[in-house]
């Protein structure tokens, strides 16, 4: 785990306009850079880099954050690889936190299957282009199913040559145990016997990696044609390697899937490497293993799209109707394309060539619960105990999916191709989901495990929903904003004490903020400005300061991208122009005090505007004694406007 102390010095070291100049053309505009945003596609610049507060923000799609939040977004980093990649920039040594000797045993052992994976992937490369053997029987396998040169490097594939032990033996004489080649599965051993075994032998190897690159474990598949062996062999699991949390080709497709906003998902390995060969270089497979809650959550980290692409027999139909429930319980946008009988595409690619591929994934996409309801309508015919069963599984599939909107425009479109009223779809709908909350309620929802500091950065409470907004938000927001960017700035107020000296008084912007708005017992409406005041003024209770890295900091994206936005200042003047014809524009700061002291003034304004208009529409029925008493503080109120209205410069008349 990366120590605190080291986490500052990388922070504080890091440059956010060179960081993000790496991936970003900027350009300088006054105190800020400007580009257009990585994230959506833009021709007019609206994205914003602040050096000054350490922050971005585009106007345009609305991601908002620092150095580290960024490259989390643009790279699809975890929050310690952020800070690692920034450390490797700017040469900064990571510190890690004191282990226990059991917490260092086990990321030894951890180094050494690392270790022991990554030297089998370059002996079993090296073994495919430069062993005789490797060249006749690996890598013509590879020629023959059409893979070039070039794809079957950037894969890392290779060949575990047909012998008893020759890995297993080649790997000891360079030093590693039998304890980390068991472990690893690369290596079987017999304990009736004694002997020792490579897993893999005679078998073309397809090494799996981790979204870092780094190699997990393999699949191997058979080029024999007995019937004794298994066509494909996966590596077991173990402490680096989990099937059911990776996904095959996910290291070589994450930025096609994030830059196309699509995952194709196929079932094999070399569909993957296929697809990647004739240009869809958004594809992954699951490894060895039927779909997996894991695996969607890895592709949803980068799309919430995607594609299923499974052969057309039964057996691909049965396996794409397993796996697009999971997609849809995950909240996933899912689409079906389905190849003809005895086709899959890796053969589809070979027959007709990368351009027909691309060409027959666009034509034959189809929504799935539609493709779902009419296949299943085919054998329905005019049987109405079938059409009712029929009715009850498309709402099953539908109470799959979490959009209310998407939801909403699948009853419609079914009840249309059913011939049943939207209101009977609705209702069997409706039903699905309370039995599978019923379901989940009888079984006990188990609480997701937290991700460590050294996984994901800290998780911020989730914004409530927003409540009517009755004051104004730009009064409120332009409060934030000076809390945010001034909150620590000393302002000197001057006042006439008993003896009648004039005496000075020295308060941040943030604790007279705070102060003011607690003492008359008000708060903001709109709730993420009340969050942002609640905040800073514990801050100030605690620390006599404001600390706005919390808020950039922040993963709930609500917070952070209003925080980001009311802070970057996208308009500022050009000082050294100006001052070349002698002129001098005053800055912010020297009229800090008035704007601090107008805006509070104009926030209690207008709440004291609400509050007396209350109270008038409670005299309306009230008891004369109540009357008096709502009389009574509407005076007090107009009193106290009157007072605010003086200080602000304009007059209140009150209505009668």
């Amino acid at each position: 785990m990366i120590d605190q102390e080291t986490i500052q010095r990388i922070t504080d070291a890091a440059r956010i306009e060179e960081v993000i100049g790496d991936f970003v053309s900027l350009k300088k505009r006054g105190a800020n850079h400007i580009g257009c945003c990585p994230f959506h596609n833009e021709k007019t610049p609206s994205f914003y880099v602040s050096p000054s507060k350490g922050i971005f923000k585009c106007f345009g799609c609305g991601e908002a954050g620092d150095v580290v939040k960024f490259l989390m977004k643009h790279e699809h980093y975890t929050y310690p690889e952020a800070l690692r990649w920034l450390a490797d920039k700017y040469h900064i040594e990571i510190k890690e936190e004191e282990q226990t000797e059991e917490e260092k045993q086990r990321q030894t052992e951890r180094d050494g299957l690392f270790h022991v994976s990554e030297f089998a992937q370059k002996y079993f490369a090296d073994l495919l282009y430069n062993d005789d053997m490797g060249r006749a029987v690996g890598l013509s396998y590879f020629h023959e199913r059409g893979l070039s040169d070039e794809i079957i490097k950037r894969f890392g594939l290779g060949y575990c040559l047909d012998e008893w032990s020759n890995f297993t033996d080649h790997a000891l004489k360079a030093g590693y145990s039998d304890t980390v080649l068991e472990k690893t599965g690369l290596t079987v051993y017999k304990e009736d016997t004694g002997k020792k075994y490579d897993r893999f032998r005679g078998r073309v190897m397809f090494p799996i990696y981790s979204i870092s690159g780094r190699v997990l474990g393999f699949s191997g598949r058979v080029l024999t044609k007995e019937k004794q062996a298994a066509k494909y062999v996966n590596s077991p699991d173990s402490d680096i390697y989990n099937k059911s949390r990776i996904l095959y080709g996910l290291y070589q497709a994450r930025a096609a899937i994030a830059k196309t906003d699509k995952c194709y998902l196929v079932e094999g390995n070399v569909d993957v490497i296929s697809m990647h060969q004739s240009g869809v270089e958004n594809t992954v497979a699951s490894c060895g293993t039927s779909l997996t809650v894991e695996q969607i959550r890895l592709i949803k980290r980068y799309t919430s799209n995607v594609t299923v692409l499974y052969d057309g027999d039964k057996a691909g139909v049965k396996a794409a109707l397993r796996a697009i429930d999971l997609l849809f319980a995950e909240g996933m946008h899912v689409r079906l394309v389905l190849f003809p009988d005895d086709e899959d595409p890796d053969s589809y690619a070979q027959k007709y060539g990368s351009t027909k591929l691309q060409e027959f994934l666009a034509m034959h996409e189809d929504n799935f619960i539609m493709y779902k309801t009419r296949v299943l309508l085919d054998d329905v015919k005019d049987d109405p105990i079938r059409k009712a069963e029929l009715v009850s599984e498309t709402a099953r599939s539908i109470a799959l999916v979490t959009d209310m909107l998407e939801r909403s425009e699948y009853i419609r479109q079914c009840s249309h191709m059913l011939k049943v009223s939207e209101e009977v779809l609705s209702t069997a709908v409706a039903r699905a989901m309370g039995a599978a909350r019923q379901k989940a309620a009888e079984k006990g929802a188990e609480p997701e495990a937290q991700p460590s500091q050294q996984e994901e950065a800290p998780k911020q409470q989730a914004v409530e929903p927003a409540r009517p907004l009755s004051v104004p938000p730009e009064v409120e927001r332009h409060l934030v904003q000076l809390l945010l960017n001034y909150g620590n700035e000393t302002l000197c107020q001057t006042f006439t004490a008993e003896d009648g000296s004039q005496q000075e008084t020295n308060y941040s912007v943030a604790q007279i903020v705070v102060s003011e708005i607690r003492g008359e017992q008000l708060s903001f409406s709109h709730p993420l400005c009340q969050r942002v005041l609640e905040q800073c003024g514990l801050m100030v209770d605690m620390t006599g300061k404001v600390d706005t890295q919390y808020f950039i900091d922040s993963n709930d994206d609500a917070l952070r991208t209003f925080c980001a936005t009311v802070m970057m200042d996208t308009y500022s003047l050009c000082e050294e122009s100006w001052r070349k014809k002698n002129i001098y524009p005053p800055k912010v700061e020297d009229n800090l005090l008035k704007d601090v002291t107008d805006s509070l003034n104009t926030f209690k304004s207008i709440r004291l505007a609400q509050m007396i208009e209350e109270r008038r529409e409670r005299l309306i029925g009230a008891s004369e004694e109540e009357q008096m008493q709502l009389l009574a503080e509407i005076k007090q109120y107009t009193d106290i406007s009157r007072q605010i209205g003086r200080a602000l410069g304009f007059v209140i008349t009150p209505k009668h």
